[in-house]
């Protein structure tokens, strides 16, 4: 019912700069919390940043002060701009809608690598 789309992941050399965008569908997108994930290399998922229907936001203590979590409802879509990127940034960074029966997306990877 629910599909979501990341893009923008690539490989980028520490401080560089990426921003990951995940197109939803279905109707009703400004009423969920969105959130994006990440899955290091050899570690659990886990979550980055989330944003609520009405623009209040979350961030993970590793990333706060680089990432910044938006959305544009009009496009059902949610993005994440990631500045000062490290190599501990490295990982499949992952969407999700948080709904009853939850939605995540396919993933996509970000390398921090000189």
């Amino acid at each position: 019912q629910v599909q979501l789309v990341e893009s923008g992941g690539g490989l980028v050399q520490p401080g560089g700069s990426l921003r990951l965008s995940c197109a939803a569908s279905g109707s009703n997108f400004g009423s969920y919390t969105m959130a994006w994930y990440r899955e290091p290399p050899g570690k659990q998922r886990e979550s980055v940043a989330t944003i609520t229907g009405g623009g209040f936001t979350h961030y993970a203590g590793s990333v706060k002060g680089r990432f910044t979590i938006s959305r544009d409802n009009a496009k059902n879509t949610v993005y994440l701009q990631m500045n000062s990127l490290e190599p501990e940034d490295t990982a499949v960074y992952y969407c999700y809608m948080r709904r009853a029966s939850g939605s995540w997306g396919q993933g996509t990877q970000v390398t921090v690598s000189s």
